[in-house]
């Protein structure tokens, strides 16, 4: 499907669904829809595919609302740890592959950890190795990995 059908398609979806043809709204649409057209074909060249485009958005709603648990959770607990009067941390650097294809699937794995409180991609390497740093480096790290895999799956049927 060409880009601008889509985009018509998605714009259609949205108000459908919002039932309201005010102006803002319509706004509103067009900027979502043509967001989800980039997340899904980033050069912009070619075509999105309409079997596809179901599944795609939703993995995107679920990445958005695993990105958005994460930093609540992760919030909550630097809040917890800076309170404490012992201030109980125990900072380092793991490493973390992406084992993504793609530099943006890269580029929003090492996002997604960024934006989490307490934790801070410091560096990509050349084999697309996360080095993050974490204020508790002893306990996080298989969290980390397991929530980079179910990222990384989500950002799969998303970009690919």
């Amino acid at each position: 499907m060409p880009m601008f059908l889509s985009l018509f398609f998605l714009l259609a979806l949205y108000l459908g669904l919002t039932a309201n043809l005010e102006w803002r709204n319509i706004l509103v649409g067009l900027v979502l829809a043509a967001g989800v057209l980039v997340v899904l074909n980033p050069s912009g060249r070619g075509r999105v595919e309409l079997r596809r485009l179901p599944a795609a958005v939703w993995a995107l709603a679920r990445y958005v609302g695993l990105l958005l648990w994460d930093v609540l959770l992760s919030g909550l607990t630097v809040a917890r740890i800076v309170l404490d009067p012992k201030l109980p941390i125990r900072p380092g650097i793991i490493a973390i592959p992406t084992n993504c294809q793609s530099d943006m699937a890269t580029a929003l794995s090492a996002h997604a950890l960024t934006v989490t409180p307490g934790e801070l991609v410091v560096e990509i390497g050349e084999d697309r190795v996360l080095y993050v740093h974490t204020l508790d480096a002893t306990h996080r790290q298989e969290y980390i990995e397991y929530a980079q895999q179910l990222r990384q799956g989500l950002l799969r049927k998303i970009i690919t």
